[in-house]
């Protein structure tokens, strides 16, 4: 594969849903398919239940490999999702339910999976939401330390 092509596939953003967040997750798909984002979505497909676990492990699974740069979860309230996806070492996945704390778990957190209610927010919210967590960098520096904490240190 081309340097290129895996600097592409790096960049992409994994999304996935259970039941609850299939309209919110399609219509944030739909924007950011529309700005030429890469997109790779895992379902859910259907409004038919299922289980968050199964959509929250494939993209987080994504992201802690290095196949996508960020993730993007939508269930009812983010919360299961973002606990599934915490499980995967290198994951940090954040609920956000307005923008400053989607920039902060950005710069200060180096989050890489995104959660969002949709039983919570709308989607004009959440496409701000989402568009401050893709436009802000990691700030490093004392924070990089922090982070690093996450993965090493045990209670």
């Amino acid at each position: 594969m081309a340097e290129q092509e895996r600097g592409a596939e790096r960049r992409a953003i994994a999304i996935g849903c259970d039941h609850a967040g299939l309209a919110l997750k399609n219509a944030l798909r739909t924007a950011l398919e529309q700005r030429g984002e890469l997109v790779q979505d895992v379902g859910t497909y259907s409004e038919a239940s299922c289980d968050y676990p199964d959509f929250a492990h494939a993209v987080a699974s994504g992201v802690a490999s290095g196949r996508y740069r960020f993730g993007l979860l939508v269930c009812g309230t983010g919360v299961g999702m973002a606990i599934a996806a915490n499980r995967h070492p290198g994951v940090r996945a954040v609920v956000c339910g307005e923008s400053f704390s989607a920039k902060m778990s950005r710069s200060h957190n180096d989050a890489n999976v995104l959660c969002l209610g949709a039983r919570v927010i709308g989607p004009g919210v959440a496409l701000e939401i989402l568009d401050v967590f893709l436009a802000t960098a990691f700030e490093g520096g004392r924070h990089a330390a922090r982070v690093g904490k996450i993965e090493t240190e045990q209670p």
